[in-house]
């Protein structure tokens, strides 16, 4: 009876252990810098679709690079979605990422990435937002880097200086020009006495209730206030006022003129982790990421740019086209030079 019961051990020991096996390595985990809010309805979409079951941790990109970093080889992640290239820069500098196939390389139309060991999912471009009731677009320059000569807007622009966006500006704008040219625009911003906010949506607020005149912010504010959306507003109200979104609400997209830094396109992006289980449901994720499905999900939901030349916009939103040339080329990689950015902002007293 001893024996029969040993080998009943043995045999249950192994269906276990081979259990929970054949589970770790079809599942897959997904590592987001993106708000839950904004991906939740991709995840839920792709397991639908696949059958896959995929598990997604949450948090901001410096909170998962912390976090990846602790877990070293032993992190339970395969796939690593970010919120700007930076952070994908500074996981690549890491050793975490691994090379992506031609055949995910290839998708994207633009923002590609240079090394290969990362693809584009969306793009979002910095802008100027104005109120038409108070501003004529006429008389706003041509470059960001003359707002600061705006001496009849003193005390009526806003920023978000401790905004990951704003950094991401600050950050091209060092090493697009030089620190000297980064350093002096933003001490003569200070001279125009701009009012500071923690993000985007109280800023916009603002020029819609005639606080401020303008301020610096990304395309996708301006288009949740008019129609919707998701990031920042959610849906319920809480931001839109009891009407909703407003097609005619009083604020306006100014962009500066093709090619200045003003319009920079910051890049979301998606990688495959060297600690990935399974590299093919890691890949067939990002490849469903770059989908015309998801492409236009990220247009017409979140309002921002495809990466891919499929996907077709909302028609209240400027061409592809036409969004890519406003940006001036830079390498997106970059943006992983942050140190230098916060270091002149404590300096200046911003943050």
């Amino acid at each position: 009876m001893k024996q029969l019961t040993k080998v009943f051990l043995t045999v249950l020991t192994i269906f276990l252990i081979g259990s929970c096996t054949q589970s770790s390595s079809d599942q897959l985990v997904v590592y987001s810098g993106r708000s839950q809010a904004l991906v939740k309805q991709l995840v839920t979409d792709f397991k639908k679709q696949t059958g896959i079951d995929i598990e997604v941790r949450y948090g901001n990109d410096a909170e998962l690079l912390a976090v990846m970093s602790e877990e070293g080889d032993q992190s339970p992640a395969d796939v690593y979605w970010a919120n700007t290239t930076g952070a994908l820069a500074q996981a690549k500098e890491q050793g975490m990422l691994t090379t992506l196939p031609d055949s995910l390389i290839k998708k994207p139309d633009a923002y590609q990435s240079a090394s290969g060991e990362w693809v584009p999912v969306t793009a979002r471009f910095r802008v100027l937002a104005y109120n038409p009731e108070t501003v004529n677009p006429e008389d706003l320059p041509s470059s960001v880097l003359d707002l600061p000569k705006m001496d009849g807007f003193k005390g009526r622009i806003g920023w978000t200086p401790t905004y990951s966006s704003f950094y991401d500006f600050i950050t091209a704008l060092r090493l697009t020009e030089d620190n000297e040219t980064a350093k002096k625009w933003l001490l003569n911003m200070q001279l125009l006495n701009p009012k500071a906010y923690s993000s985007n949506t109280p800023m916009v607020q603002a020029i819609m209730a005639g606080e401020i005149d303008l301020g610096l912010t990304n395309h996708y504010y301006v288009i949740q206030t008019k129609h919707g959306g998701k990031e920042g507003y959610f849906e319920d109200h809480e931001h839109y006022g009891e009407e909703g979104p407003n097609p005619d609400a009083n604020i306006e997209t100014y962009h500066f003129d093709n090619g200045d830094i003003g319009n920079l396109a910051l890049v979301t992006g998606v990688s495959q982790l060297k600690t990935a289980d399974n590299p093919k449901l890691a890949q067939k994720f990002i490849s469903f990421l770059l989908s015309k499905q998801a492409q236009e999900y990220a247009a017409q939901s979140v309002n921002e740019y495809p990466v891919t030349e499929k996907a077709e916009l909302p028609k209240y939103m400027l061409e592809a086209k036409e969004a890519l040339e406003l940006s001036p080329d830079y390498d997106y990689e970059q943006l992983k030079q942050l140190e230098g950015t916060l270091n002149m902002l404590r300096e200046a007293g911003i943050i």
